[in-house]
Order: structure tokens, then C-alpha cells, then sequence
């Protein structure tokens, strides 16, 4: 995907990306490539495969909620930033926080915000389940894109999430996923309010972006380690 079929597909999904914005993800971009040489933040790196398959699939989360609103935002296993440092600049509005256990990829994430001069936006190096234990009833909308099955994110993350707010978990096909979530939505008192299912762009792979509303207040002891999950990235 180049930046002129990036930029005409993000007006598809309601964003207009300007010359700032493009500026921004231009030199995250470069940053990236840098660090991939450091660390291993990420398998993809070749540009036009970067702004679809990390870039505009991050921005996909537009689809199921409005993200011109304030709204506070946690990434939960935020890796190399996607999509939370994707959505920082384009919707700079957002407060986001970031959660990673690996603190090279949050010396990255500084670097980046840093560079970016992006505001409102911190990073926190711990494990999500220990920040989940602290951190309940705290966010607008909580989101995790490719870490782990639905089951297990929805117990890590409604917690965190403030009543009739959302976790808007960003996966490929989650067709068995969804049917086994069932019995811990109930006991979480949360519904799938929507789902969203799409193509990306070019290369045709499936999305599938499952968009839960909280009802009540999390009364449930929290859940188990997340210790042995492994991220898909």
C-alpha cells in the first residue's frame, strides 16, 4: 500500500489524514526500521506492507467507535505501538496508555512519543494482568490487537474497562473465538454489542473487529496469569 492508496483508503473510514499526521507516521516508520535492527519489534517492515498491515489496520478501529471523541484509551500488549501509537496521531484527542511487559519495546515506545512530540500519551512497562489488578473501571475503551484468544482478553480486559464503556479487541478470523467467549461475558456482565468483519485492502486478509459494551461493575476476583500467552505479531 503506498501513501496515495493509504490516504484514499483511510477516507473510506471516515479519516482524513493531513500532511502532519503523514509527516509523523513517516518518521515512526523510520524509527522502526532503525530499531528492527536493535530489537525485534516486528516481522513486518517493508514500507507498503507497513502502512497496510500495521498502519491502516490499526486505523480500522474506526469502525466500530468514533475516535474524535476524548476518550481514554489503554492498549493492552502494545508491542511495537500498533495501534496505539497509530491512533495517537491520528486522533491526537485520545489519551492512551500503552502496556507492554518487555521494557526494550517501551524504550522504543518513548523514543517514538519523544520524537513525535506526541502529548497525552504514556507508557507502562509491567504485565498486563498486574496492571489490570490496579487499574479496573479506568478507560473509556480498551483495545488489543493480535495477543491472544478472545476468552482470555475478555477476562484481562473488561476489568479495566469503565461501565458502559468498551473492550475492542482487533483480530483475523474469530468465528470459534466468539462462540467460546460466551461463558465469560455472562459472568462479566458485558455483550458483544457488534461485529465488524472486513477485507483489509490489496491483499484481501480477513479482519474481524468485536466490539463489547460493559454493563456493571466487575465484581469477579481477577483472573489468571498471562504469563505463557504467546503474542501473534
Amino acid at each position: 500500500m503506498n501513501k496515495e492508496v493509504f490516504v484514499n483508503e483511510l477516507k473510506k473510514i471516515d479519516i482524513i489524514a493531513t500532511s502532519e499526521m503523514l509527516e509523523k507516521l513517516d518518521k515512526y516508520y523510520k524509527l522502526l526500521c532503525e530499531w528492527n535492527e536493535k530489537i525485534n519489534l516486528t516481522r513486518i517492515i517493508q514500507e507498503d506492507e507497513v502502512y497496510l498491515k500495521h498502519f491502516y489496520d490499526s486505523l480500522t478501529l474506526n469502525k466500530a467507535i468514533d475516535l474524535n471523541s476524548n476518550l481514554s484509551l489503554c492498549d493492552v500488549g502494545t508491542g511495537a505501538g500498533f495501534p496505539g501509537i497509530v491512533l495517537k496521531i491520528v486522533f491526537p484527542n485520545l489519551s492512551i496508555t500503552l502496556v507492554d511487559s518487555l521494557l526494550k519495546r517501551i524504550n522504543f515506545l518513548n523514543l517514538v512519543i519523544n520524537e513525535l512530540q506526541l502529548k497525552d500519551i504514556i507508557t507502562v512497562h509491567t504485565r498486563c494482568e498486574d496492571y489490570a489488578r490496579i487499574h479496573r473501571e479506568e478507560f473509556d475503551v480498551v483495545t488489543s490487537r493480535a495477543v491472544a484468544n478472545l476468552t482470555t482478553l475478555s477476562e484481562l480486559c473488561l476489568p479495566m474497562v469503565k461501565v458502559n464503556g468498551y473492550f475492542i479487541p482487533m483480530k483475523a478470523n474469530a468465528e470459534e473465538e466468539i462462540k467460546e467467549s460466551v461463558d465469560i461475558l455472562k459472568k462479566l456482565d458485558s455483550n458483544i454489542e457488534n461485529i465488524y468483519e472486513f477485507d483489509l485492502p490489496i491483499e484481501n486478509s480477513h479482519r474481524t473487529i468485536i466490539k463489547i459494551r460493559k454493563n456493571k461493575k466487575t465484581n469477579v476476583k481477577y483472573p489468571r496469569s498471562f504469563d505463557k500467552i504467546k503474542k501473534n505479531r
